[in-house]
Formats: structure tokens, sequence, C-alpha cells
């Protein structure tokens, strides 16, 4: 049973999604939360797999929920997706990089939502649609941590290669017919390139990804 958490200060908002996803056998809506600090503290309280939050709410932002529940310990199973009203909208990207595991947008159709959650249950990133890909190419046109590129010394050829690939949205299945590895190798690589840069998830490979400068953004 996947365990989801929705946060949006608008109520017509969440029961929409919750009777959506309750419809289904294999998710629960265990919480729902109408600010920012209300959401982290049902995180603490329900443990969801999926937090489902939105950008813009009161008390604390969808943002600042994100890095709350990324830097506690005992939320580390949490997986946040961002909601947001607009596909380029330009808070994503700082969602990204507080560590949410994703983003979709609110007028999702219901089959691509579901999907969603189930991608984002079993530890893939949102990462494959364009419309991310055409968010990270706008706003990450340099490297914004300096830091960031002293973590390349610790990747192995295959692991920066496997890292270039999940930047470019690439499931484990596109990235082993890519490297030419078998799925399981594909998934070692890319596991061990995220405890050595100690990434939460896929989409901080991401956001390493790029302020390294290991990618760079399509012109």
């Amino acid at each position: 049973m996947i365990r989801v958490l929705l946060a949006d200060d608008q109520p017509l908002i969440r029961s929409g999604f919750r009777a959506l996803l309750d419809l289904e056998d294999d998710i629960e809506v265990v919480a729902e939360a109408g600010d920012g600090d209300r959401a982290v503290a049902l995180a603490r309280e329900h443990l969801p797999d999926i937090a489902l939050v939105d950008i813009q709410m009161p008390v604390a932002d969808g943002i600042e929920a994100t890095r709350r529940i990324a830097a506690d310990p005992a939320l580390a199973g949490v997986r946040v997706v961002i909601l947001t009203n607009y596909g380029l909208d330009e808070y994503v990207f700082d969602a990204l990089r507080a560590g949410a595991a994703g983003f979709l947008v609110k007028d999702i159709v219901p089959e691509d939502l579901l999907h969603a959650v189930r991608v984002a249950a079993r530890g893939d990133a949102l990462l494959a649609p364009s419309i991310t890909r055409k968010l990270i190419d706008r706003y990450v046109t340099q490297p914004l941590h300096t830091g960031a590129a002293t973590g390349l010394d610790e990747l192995t050829n295959r692991e920066r290669e496997a890292v270039v690939l999940v930047a470019q949205g690439l499931s484990n299945d596109q990235i082993a017919g890519r490297m030419v590895i078998s799925p399981m190798t594909a998934k070692t690589h890319v596991n061990r390139a995220m405890t050595k840069l100690r990434a939460r998830d896929r989409a901080q490979l991401v956001v390493f990804a790029y302020e390294s400068g290991l990618v760079t953004p399509r012109r």
C-alpha cells in the first residue's frame, strides 16, 4: 500500500486528489494539510511514502516544507512530489534543490497522476517528462554551487556516465541500453553515485549534475 500525504491550502484541490487516489487499491491517503508547517508535522506523524506538496502555501511554503522533510533523518523514506499550477514555475528548481523527488502540474490527467505516485513510490524520480528538462534548461544556466564539482573525484567514469544519463531523464532500463550493461548494473552505478554524493534520490543527482557542470543546459 502506497501511503500519501496531501498538502495544499485549497480544500477543493485536496478533495479532488483524495477522491481519485482513494479509488485505487494500492494507494491510501493518510493525511491532509493546509499549510507547510502542518505538512511537516503530519509527515512525522504518519510517515507517508509520498508527500504531494503545493509550492504556494501559508505559514511555510512548499519549498520550506520540502527542505524540512528532506533534512529530517526520521523522514528519509518520505519522497516529496511538488504540485504547481505552472509547468515552468520559477520555484520548481528550488524545490528540487531542497530535496523534492519531482513535480507535477495540477492540471495533470488522472492516469498520469496515478502513474506518477507509483513511480515516485518505487524510488524513481519524476524527471522524464520533457517539461522537467525544459525547466532545468531554463533555470540552471550555470553551475550554482561552486563546491559541487569536488564530488566528481569520488565517481568512477561509469558512475559519471550514469549520472549524466539520469540528468537526461533516462530510467535504469534506458541507462542500461545506452551503456550496454544490465539493468541491475545500471541501478548499481546509480545507487553508488547517490551514496558517494550523499544524494537523497535521483532528483538530487540531477541537481548535482548541473551544479557541478557535469551536464550543461541545452541552448
